[in-house]
Parts: C-alpha cells; sequence; structure tokens
C-alpha cells in the first residue's frame, strides 16, 4: 500500500495539447501502414513493461480478438485514479486523453523507461475508434471509457477487487490506417523479445485458436543463443557482459558463427534502437580495439610485407551475432519513434565498459579470443580484396553514362526520386519490360542467371560476381564499408546519396525459379545493402498469375480467390466459352500485356519490403540460404501444408 502513496496523480506532470495527433499521426507513430498500427501495441505494452523495470509487475498478458481489437493488461501498480489538484481530473483521465501527461516525467516514480515523451497511450486513445480503461488499485475495480480520445464517461468504480494492475482495451480507428490487419506473427516476435531483455517477466499472448507464454531465465544469453540457433558456432558458450557504468546498467551478450555476416540489435530501455546510436557506436569501437589490442600485445597477427596489421570494424563483425541492451535514465532519441540514441555521453561509457569486460574476458579465456581473431584475420585479407573490386566499381562514375552495364535500359529521367529500375530474371522478360516500360521514368536491369548466395559468400566473391558487380554499378552506391567508428568512408564505399532509382523494384517469373532468383537478390541487399530497405527502397512486382478471356473480354487474376470470383462472374453474364490460361513466367506476356499488369503505375501492385521485422528476417535467410541443411528441411515440411498450386 505504501508504494501507491508515492504514485499518486500529483506524480503526473502535464505538458498539453491532442488535435495534432488525428491530424499527423505519423508524426507520432512512425507511419499509417502496418509498422504504425502495431506501434499502437507497443506504446500500451512498453507501459507494462516500465512498470515490471520499476519493480512492480510480473506478468503481462496480450491479447488479440475478434474485429482487430487489442487487450493488454498488466498486474503493476494501477494508474492513479486520484484528482490532479491542478487539472482538476483523475490521474486516469489524464494520462489517456492529455498529450505530455504522465508518471514518466516524475523522476520518483520511474527511474528507467522507454516512454518520456509521455505521449504514448494517449495516442493510442487518440487513434482508436473507441477504448476502455480498467484500473485494479487499493483494493478497487475501476473503469472509464472513450473515443477517439474523448472521455465518454466519469470513472466508475466497479467493486472491490483483490487484483491490481492495469487493462487497456481498443479498437484501432480503421480509417486512419491503411493496413487494417494485426499479425499476430509480428505481435509475438516483439513479445518474445521482450521477454528476453526482462528476464523473469512472464509474458502471454492470447488469440481465439492460441495461446503462447513468453519467460526468459537467461536473458541476453538466451536471446543470442536464439538469434544464431541455426548456425555452426565457433566457440561454444556466448560472451556475456553485464554491470553498470556511471549509474547506467549495461549488458551485451554476443557470440561468433561460421557465416560471413554480422547481426547486431540494440536496445535502449527495452526499445528497439534498429537505427543504432551512441551506444552502438561505443561497441563497435570497443569490440574492435580490444581485439586489436589483444592480438598486438599476444603477437597473434602476422605483419604483411613489414607492416603492422590490424583489423577494421567489418573484419571483427563478420560472423557476430550480438545484444547489447542498456538502461538510460534520460534518454534522447531522434524522434517519438525511438529508432536512434542520441545522448553524446553513452558512446564513451558504453566503450569503457565493453573495453574492460572484453579485455578481462579475453586474458582469461585465450582460446576464444584466438579463434575470434583467426576469422577476423581471414576477413580482413577478403577485405583487402574486396576493397580493390569495390574501388574499380565506384570508379566508373554515376555521371559517366557510357560506364553504366551495357544491358542497362536507363531512363532518361535524371531525378532519383522520379526514377525506378526493374530487376528482371533473364534476357527474354528484359527484352519485354523494355519494349513495355515507360523510357522516361522506368529504367531496365535483366539479371542473366541466378545471383551468388550472399549468406554463404565472403566478401570478394561476391565483388567477383558480374552480375553482383552489374547491380552495384547500376544503383551508383558502391558497396560495403562502415563509418560508424572512424567517420570516416573511403572510396568505393556504399553511399546513399548517390542512389540513382528511389524504386527498385525485382520482377521474376512466378515459379519456383523465379522465387529462387528474388530470394537470392533479397539475401542480397538485406545482408550487405541494407539501407536501402531500411529507407523504403526495395519493392517486389506483382504480375498476374491467370489470364481470362471470354469473346473480346480479358481479365487478369493475380491469385487464385480473384481467378474464381472473375470466373464466377464470367459464367454468370453469358455460356461464350471461357479460356484461362496460367502465366508460368514474365516472357509469355506481350509488352502491352506487361506495361497494363504490372508497370503502369496507375494500376500495378508493388510490395514494399520493409526492415519491421529484422530478427524474423534474419532468421529466415539463415534456414533458407545457409549452410545447414536440417533447418531448411524442416521450413520446408512445415511450411508445405500451406503451398497450393504446384502445376509450375
Amino acid at each position: 500500500m505504501s508504494e501507491n502513496k508515492q504514485y499518486k496523480a500529483e506524480s503526473i506532470t502535464v505538458l498539453k495539447g491532442l488535435e495534432a495527433v488525428r491530424k499527423r499521426p505519423a508524426m507520432y507513430i512512425g507511419d499509417v501502414g502496418k509498422k504504425g498500427l502495431h506501434h499502437l501495441v507497443w506504446e500500451v505494452v512498453d507501459n507494462s513493461i516500465d512498470e515490471a523495470m520499476a519493480g512492480h509487475c510480473t506478468e503481462i498478458k496480450v491479447e488479440l480478438h475478434e474485429g482487430g481489437v487489442i487487450s493488454v493488461e498488466d498486474n503493476g501498480r494501477g494508474i492513479p485514479v486520484d484528482i490532479h489538484k491542478e487539472e482538476g481530473k483523475s490521474g486516469l483521465e489524464l494520462v489517456m486523453t492529455v498529450l505530455h501527461a504522465g508518471g514518466k516525467f516524475d523522476k520518483d516514480s520511474y527511474k528507467v523507461s522507454g516512454g518520456l515523451h509521455g505521449v504514448g497511450v494517449s495516442v493510442v486513445n487518440a487513434l482508436s475508434e473507441w477504448c476502455e480503461a480498467e484500473v485494479h488499485r487499493d483494493n478497487q475495480h475501476y473503469k472509464q471509457e472513450y473515443k477517439i480520445g474523448i472521455a465518454q464517461t466519469p470513472i466508475e468504480k466497479l467493486g472491490t477487487t483483490k487484483k491490481r494492475g492495469t487493462k487497456i482495451t481498443f479498437k484501432p480507428d480503421y480509417s486512419v490506417f491503411v493496413d487494417q490487419k494485426y499479425s499476430a506473427e509480428i505481435i509475438k516476435t516483439r513479445l518474445r523479445e521482450l521477454s528476453f531483455l526482462n528476464s523473469g517477466i512472464k509474458i502471454i499472448f492470447k488469440t481465439k485458436d492460441e495461446e503462447e507464454t513468453f519467460l526468459s531465465d537467461g536473458g541476453l544469453l538466451e536471446f543470442v543463443n536464439y538469434l544464431d540457433k541455426n548456425h555452426t558456432h565457433i566457440f561454444e558458450t556466448p560472451i556475456h557482459l553485464k554491470g553498470s557504468k556511471d549509474n547506467i546498467p549495461i549488458e551485451v551478450s554476443l557470440c561468433y558463427n561460421e557465416t560471413y555476416n554480422e547481426t547486431i540489435l540494440s536496445f535502449v530501455n527495452n526499445i528497439n534502437t534498429i537505427e543504432g546510436g551512441t551506444h552502438l557506436a561505443g561497441f563497435k569501437t570497443a569490440l574492435t580495439r580490444s581485439l586489436n589490442k589483444y592480438a598486438t600485445q599476444n603477437n597473434l597477427i602476422k605483419p604483411i610485407k613489414g607492416k603492422t596489421v590490424s583489423f577494421g570494424g567489418e573484419d571483427v563483425r563478420e560472423g557476430l551475432t550480438c545484444v547489447i541492451s542498456i538502461k538510460v535514465p534520460e534518454p534522447q532519441f531522434e524522434g517519438q519513434t525511438k529508432t536512434k540514441l542520441g545522448n553524446g555521453e553513452i558512446k564513451g561509457i558504453c566503450d569503457s565498459f565493453i573495453t574492460d569486460g572484453l579485455t578481462t574476458f579475453f586474458e582469461q579465456n585465450p582460446d576464444v579470443a584466438k579463434k575470434i581473431i583467426t576469422k577476423a584475420e581471414y576477413a580482413a585479407k577478403a577485405r583487402e580484396a574486396a576493397k580493390k573490386a569495390r574501388e574499380l566499381i565506384r570508379r566508373k562514375s554515376v555521371l559517366d553514362i557510357s560506364a553504366l552495364p551495357g544491358k542497362l535500359a536507363d531512363c532518361s529521367e535524371k531525378d532519383p526520386a522520379q526514377s525506378e529500375i526493374y530487376f528482371v530474371e533473364g534476357d527474354s522478360a528484359g527484352g519485354t519490360a523494355k519494349q513495355g516500360r515507360n523510357r522516361q521514368f522506368q529504367a531496365i536491369l535483366p539479371l542473366r542467371g541466378k545471383v551468388i548466395n550472399a549468406e554463404k559468400a565472403r566478401i570478394d566473391k561476391l565483388l567477383s560476381n558480374n552480375e553482383i558487380q552489374t547491380i552495384i554499378t547500376a544503383l551508383g552506391t558502391g558497396f560495403g564499408g562502415d563509418g560508424n567508428e572512424t567517420e570516416e568512408t573511403s572510396v568505393g564505399d556504399f553511399d546513399l546519396s548517390k542512389l540513382r532509382y528511389h524504386k527498385i523494384v525485382l520482377m521474376t517469373d512466378a515459379d519456383v525459379d523465379g522465387s529462387h532468383i528474388r530470394t537470392l537478390l533479397l539475401t542480397f541487399l538485406f545482408r550487405k545493402m541494407p539501407k536501402l530497405i531500411e529507407e523504403g527502397h526495395i519493392y517486389i512486382a506483382q504480375p498476374p498469375l491467370y489470364k481470362i478471356t471470354k469473346g473480346k473480354k480479358i481479365e487478369y487474376a493475380y491469385t487464385d480467390e480473384q481467378r474464381d470470383l472473375i470466373l464466377d462472374k464470367m459464367k454468370s453474364e453469358s455460356n461464350a466459352t471461357i479460356n484461362l490460361s496460367r502465366y508460368k513466367g514474365l516472357g509469355e506476356m506481350t509488352a502491352t500485356q506487361l506495361w497494363e499488369t504490372t508497370m503502369d503505375p496507375e494500376v500495378r501492385t508493388l510490395l514494399q519490403v520493409t526492415m519491421e521485422d529484422a530478427i524474423k528476417a534474419d532468421s529466415v535467410f539463415t534456414r533458407l540460404m545457409g549452410d545447414e541443411v536440417e533447418p531448411r528441411r524442416e521450413f520446408i515440411v512445415n511450411k508445405a501444408k500451406f503451398v497450393s498450386n504446384l502445376d509450375l
């Protein structure tokens, strides 16, 4: 009871305002698509997690109801319901209806939290068709209802209770959102992530068809093992550092596998900082310095031609899987969606803590240190070879049109924002696309055969591949490089500002080979040019699967469901003969048909590739494209029941 006395309505500080949320929702939740829709859930869940971090909550339940309704319930202290003296409203109503009102501004209520702007649950309420808040507090059960952010009833006292905590139930206003369906998989992935980051906290996810509980005792050690479960490790147990520096709790877990890719996830107060920030920069600097120092002191790096060799950041992170999590009392994020940490002092704090921890670990575990250094040494040699190839590619100036790939059919538009390029499978489909395109703004790049698998190839092998070279040259961005540690880049390094087309469209056949080529391309882009995906430049074309003709009438179906609807409609119109043909390749279409169905911006459907679920994407690419056969076999077996239309 004493803890509730400390956390009262007076703890809630009001800064003021709510109309702006309805007018510009993307400012508060990122966008009004799938990402924004799920962000509503994260805002409410983060409040419950903050209660857990403050030591007042042990269980969180998230339920996806029919009709797109979501509820989030915890067993924390419960939002205060007493009247705020200055505002004349209950603490609950202030938190739910006033922007910049919350307990996170009061340091006594929450030492550390993810939501420091006080906009979270009020934004959710503002963007909901209806919302309902229930509070179990001081042995009483309270309830208040809202519509589009406005309280519809005073707080009702429903009776006595032995429970405690808060339950928020809401139905998003689907007139605001483009994407109108929640993904159970996306929600489960985030809840699993939170369970790793907050060991000992039980998180339950429930729908009408399933219930799953997430509870981790191992924390980040368990998290890294989960991320890396489909890889072969170069040493058995992940490195685990946990402690604090200058009152900043820091936890890092990392391991190395036999691949050539890096996977680093960074978190601040449980928020996934997908764009990194100062904590990640500190980790990278510490890792590079620590390994170089240990290797030099123990004569583990062989000089080349009498010159001392040192590892670059890319070398020491080849094959790395790492999770870093820090808790910052007053984090400075770039924007409300919190994708990048900006606190300048955190870089030095993380750098110092991790350097000390790794130095001690390497001294105590010389065998592990030697294995990492050996892997980094091979990576350094490959990097030097790749650097020459990269520079060669980059020297083909973007301004020099003659230097562009010969098979590229470029567009006449010079503004990258208005230009798009299609990666097309084979010369036949490429020829059709060249004839059907709008030459003003659409470029066509035919790709011959299957590109090299970026999941299994080292960087120097990738850059020696003709198709990869062609792609890099056509895009104009260069390749590789990392300016996070030194803030310096060299000739050939990836530079997003040099991108020649802001829409990159993968257009492959709707068959097994086409799917494989698309997956190879996505693997390369995800592993080696992730910025293109992060910035929303990658799209997948959706050519029709069927052509349906009846007399002079022609219709196209993009799914089996569409096909059936069109057939039913045509059958009801007359008894004329209906011809149904299945497209097995883009080359079967005429240039006009390809334009009308797949390339015309007025009618086409493009699927944008996003980094929303990087953990899941990483796992899928590893299973499908990696060295391990068993995970791939397991994936195929598990998904086989969902496959139809095998007449490819």
